[in-house]
């Protein structure tokens, strides 16, 4: 953890949020969310939210979890040019998992990270925007606090898991996308949770909803849950 907090501290551009690196550099995260398409994490070096694109095998799944801290180098090439995820990176090689981070310093890093009830995410109103629009000025990625809920949902009609919750006064609901929701439901065995029920069945009590812009889908992007998080 030390080399990873070091006095050669990563800086994010000013405007967006965006890590200046370079292939074959090393950084240590801290994952909060992983799926095939993108590991969601903090770079430790700079607090800046980032999207690991990991080149996982066919056929495998993403086995990192939440608050685990993993070291990953960057690609020659780290693609650092997706309209729609400027902070999307491409890493070499699957990430190195090197140890776990949780408490104080955890609650911290989210709170910095949490964004206000303000004002529209990513930029636009609606559950997508097309991809042709995106022109990477705002982030693909936000940690919030919703203000009701939030609640698990299950849709018979395509066994999708949906997030229902209050922003501001809004009432949204979001796909959730990841393993996340559906071990959680699968394990409950119910179509439905929220409150205490969803408190017991994440083992957790849950304060954040790291939220993120999806891979484009028919030329759209798509607003996404991608994990229900604790406050530390």
């Amino acid at each position: 953890m030390a080399n990873a907090l070091a006095a050669r501290r990563r800086r994010p551009a000013p405007t967006t949020g965006r890590l200046t690196i370079h292939g074959g550099e090393t950084l240590r995260a801290l994952v909060l969310s992983s799926s095939l398409d993108d590991t969601i994490a903090i770079d430790l070096a700079s607090g800046v939210l980032v999207r690991l694109r990991v080149p996982w095998p066919r056929g495998t799944e993403p086995d990192l979890e939440s608050f685990e801290i993993v070291q990953v180098t960057v690609a020659e090439n780290p693609e650092q040019n997706d309209p729609a995820h400027p902070e999307a990176i491409t890493v070499a090689e699957l990430p190195r998992k090197i140890g776990d981070l949780h408490g104080r310093r955890v609650r911290s890093l989210l709170a910095d990270l949490a964004v206000p009830q303000d004002g529209s995410l990513f930029g636009f109103r609606g559950t997508s925007a097309p991809y042709f629009e995106l022109d990477g000025s705002y982030p693909s990625v936000a940690l919030i606090t919703p203000s009701r809920g939030p609640q698990l949902l299950r849709r018979h009609e395509d066994d999708s898991v949906w997030v229902r919750f209050g922003w501001g006064s809004e009432d949204v609901w979001m796909p959730m996308v990841g393993r996340m929701g559906r071990r959680v439901l699968d394990a409950a065995r119910r179509e439905r949770l929220s409150g205490k029920e969803l408190q017991t069945a994440l083992g957790f009590r849950p304060h954040y909803l790291l939220t993120s812009i999806s891979r484009p889908r028919d030329g759209h992007c798509y607003k996404t849950v991608s994990a229900i998080l604790p406050r530390d």
